[in-house]
């Protein structure tokens, strides 16, 4: 199944079915945890996909291709891979806010609220007019219809959403929009000259990233691209709420600096970073940073052959395309948390989470994909490029693969064994402290994936790219 799946990514990079000979992959295919989704083969292809980009630009630099490794085992832990840090020896909390979840409301359904940001949490509260107390949030939800809800709390800018079937998806207009769409896009915007990588003893080494994204998916572009040598900048705001642990999982390589793209000058510092920059990754809803000067024809004149890298919660298409969302919306909204609380029930009733957050980090690593295939096509053949993705188009990938059999989905662990885990984690001095966490998943044959910076906290550098890497 890994390689069915596999092989419907490489013609976004113009390869033919023979590519995937480069590729090893080790360990286990589906169900590895207790989901019918096939998270292991996606993840163990999309990191397949994307260790023959690598390839591709090592080849660029030396005449010479790599062989790529993939442990699907690994992979699928990478999923979570939140879940595994420590700080200085002891666990990093990363626990919901108490009343993010789903609820039943007054017509026999279920409702969704992401509270984990607080400007999310205060708009749901203010639509239910009731403190942060679940007891209270519970009897608020059960006055409302879902879909009225929904609506409520998308307007009042939180977000959540209304529990549906796969088949109410299917039937939805948004989901329609989606299906017309490929799961991503890779397309030229305007011409340049081609560019050679610059000088360096890895894949992106001397390649500059600057990541305006938040959260999970984003951010693992980032840290993806990171891996394999490119110095990546993280920009972030003081005034933007963050959750401090995932910046310790995603933030692994990055350098840190923070500028309030409100001030005009700071704006301008920002526009400073574009003109040295090779690949800019941003997270905003559609035309949000077009407003800013910032859209992907704008940066392309700022910076000819730049590499734009896009992604959105639910495509720019469709009547949804301006609306919030995150892996677990995505879920709800398609179906797949009706389907997970059907084949696994959880200690209370109703829709489940599966256990991983597969659309978050299978779209960081499609988005890092992809702009590995667009810098390498910049050295071919010059230009600017757009690379478009959205969670609910890699949502729609990974349920358009099938489910498990329910025969196979009996006494399946939840967790991997301690051992397991540990050989796969390491241990960085970071300013926060020692920073256990899982290493790269990739392997390749001449150029070991590696971070050569550790995670900082938000802030921690000034705004100024230093030397590129070699």
């Amino acid at each position: 199944m890994t390689n069915e799946i596999l092989r419907s990514l490489l013609p976004f990079a113009g390869w033919d079915d023979e590519r995937a000979n480069d590729l090893t992959i080790t360990g286990n295919t589906d169900p590895i945890l207790p989901t019918s989704f096939r998270v292991t083969d996606t993840s163990t292809a999309a990191l397949g996909a994307l260790g023959l980009a690598v390839s591709d630009l090592w080849e660029s630099r030396t005449g010479r291709r790599q062989q790529a490794t993939v442990d699907a085992r690994r992979a699928t832990a990478s999923l979570r891979s939140g879940k595994y840090m420590q700080l200085d020896g002891a666990g990093v909390s990363t626990e919901r806010n108490t009343v993010m979840g789903t609820y039943p409301t007054k017509d026999g359904r279920w409702s969704y609220l992401h509270c984990n940001f607080p400007n999310h949490r205060a708009a749901a509260l203010s639509v239910l007019r009731v403190a942060e107390d679940r007891a209270e949030v519970t009897k608020a939800v059960a006055k409302w219809d879902a879909l009225d809800l929904e609506e409520a709390i998308i307007a009042a800018k939180g977000a959540g959403g209304m529990v549906r079937t796969m088949e109410e998806w299917a039937k939805h207009p948004q989901a329609q929009a989606i299906a017309s769409l490929p799961l991503m896009e890779i397309v030229k915007i305007a011409d340049s000259p081609p560019e050679s990588l610059p000088e360096g003893s890895r894949p992106l080494s001397g390649v500059r990233v600057l990541d305006l994204t938040r959260v999970l998916a984003g951010p693992t572009c980032g840290r993806t691209l990171a891996e394999h040598g490119a110095d990546v900048m993280k920009i972030t705001a003081g005034h933007l709420p963050n959750l401090g642990y995932q910046e310790y999982d995603t933030g692994h390589g990055k350098l840190n600096a923070q500028l309030d793209l409100r001030d005009e000058k700071q704006m301008e510092t920002l526009r400073g970073l574009v003109r040295q920059t090779d690949v800019f990754s941003q997270g905003y809803r559609p035309g949000t940073l077009g407003g800013r000067g910032l859209s992907p024809e704008e940066l392309a004149e700022l910076r000819p052959g730049i590499v734009y890298v896009s992604l959105c919660a639910f495509s720019h298409e469709g009547p949804w395309a301006s609306r919030r969302g995150f892996d677990t919306v995505i879920q709800t909204v398609s179906g797949i948390t009706n389907r997970q609380g059907e084949l696994f029930p959880g200690a209370a009733p109703g829709p489940q989470f599966y256990p991983v957050s597969a659309i978050d980090y299978l779209t960081g690593y499609l988005m890092a994909f992809g702009g590995m295939v667009a810098l390498n096509r910049r050295v071919k053949e010059g230009g600017s490029w757009l690379v478009r993705i959205s969670l609910a188009q890699v949502g729609r990938w990974l349920v358009s693969q099938g489910e498990i059999p329910e025969s196979q989905l009996q006494n399946i662990p939840a967790e991997f064994t301690p051992e397991e885990v540990a050989g796969w984690s390491m241990v960085t001095e970071t300013p926060m402290g020692k920073l256990g966490h899982l290493g790269p998943v990739l392997g390749l044959s001449e150029t070991t994936p590696r971070w050569a910076r550790p995670s900082v906290p938000l802030g921690h550098h000034d705004a100024v790219w230093p030397e590129r890497s070699k």
